[in-house]
């Protein structure tokens, strides 16, 4: 399966779309392809509700294109719900974030990014041109999902789409960069993925005992930098003691 991204997205449709998901949640739902303005929207509605949130919502989970609110229907009406979600949407742009600009280390050698020479073949084309392809692009963090801190990216070049694999490989470690239906992703955890795995980062994108166990936010930047296996073995040991080894760029 590969989603429409980037430039095929189109333009998002200006009024959302209202779907249950059962009897306590409700799906706005503002398009149907990876875009970073229709992301935008989902994520100034959520920070806006997280803001003030209604009586009887309970939790938002923001998603690529939609935002599911968790509600007590108890508390509150469906239908006096949806009003009130209308209502914030006519001033949500402003709750809006400045993104954050990262620079992650990443590790691309075989030893570490063990799918690399598989995508790159059936991409048709090097590990060299794949990493050099992978390391120029700009990513969009657009959602968590999964496990605690899987970020899912949008921004892949097009010629480094490549299709999810019909079963998935054995696990991998956690940190794992990975490539599959049109997007990347940074794994968290150790486990099996259809995703290619074509490099690992020494960061610790999320850390539990961290005050803030969540490094990045959905809407931020994100770009990758090619390092060796001594760099990574090196930045690994400091991302263990505790030290943030990511970068953030000027504005």
């Amino acid at each position: 399966m590969m989603l429409q991204t980037g430039s095929e997205a189109g333009t998002a449709p200006a009024v959302p779309r209202f779907l249950d998901a059962g009897e306590a949640a409700l799906v706005v739902e503002f398009g149907d392809t990876v875009d970073p303005a229709l992301n935008d929207r989902v994520l100034a509605l959520d920070a806006a509700l997280r803001d003030n949130p209604p009586a009887g919502a309970q939790e938002f989970v923001p998603t690529y294109r939609s935002l599911m609110i968790h509600y007590d229907p108890l508390q509150i009406d469906r239908d006096v719900l949806v009003a009130t979600v209308r209502d914030v949407l006519a001033t949500s742009a402003a709750w809006a974030a400045k993104p954050t600009n990262w620079i992650i280390p990443c590790c691309y050698d075989p030893a570490l990014g063990e799918d690399i020479d598989e995508a790159a073949h059936l991409l048709d084309i090097t590990r060299d041109e794949l990493v050099a392809q992978h390391v120029a692009a700009t990513f969009r963090v657009y959602m968590y999902g999964f496990v605690p801190g899987y970020i899912y990216l949008g921004g892949l070049p097009k010629p480094l789409a490549i299709s999810r694999r019909l079963s998935p490989r054995p696990p991998h470690p956690a940190g794992a960069v990975l490539i599959g239906g049109g997007l990347c992703g940074v794994s968290t955890f150790a486990m099996p993925t259809g995703w290619y795995v074509i490099g690992r980062t020494p960061e610790r994108l999320y850390a539990a005992e961290r005050a803030d166990a969540f490094m990045v936010q959905a809407g931020d930047i994100m770009h990758f930098e090619a390092i060796d296996t001594t760099t990574f073995t090196a930045l690994e040991r400091r991302s263990a003691s505790g030290e943030i080894i990511a970068r953030k760029m000027s504005a």
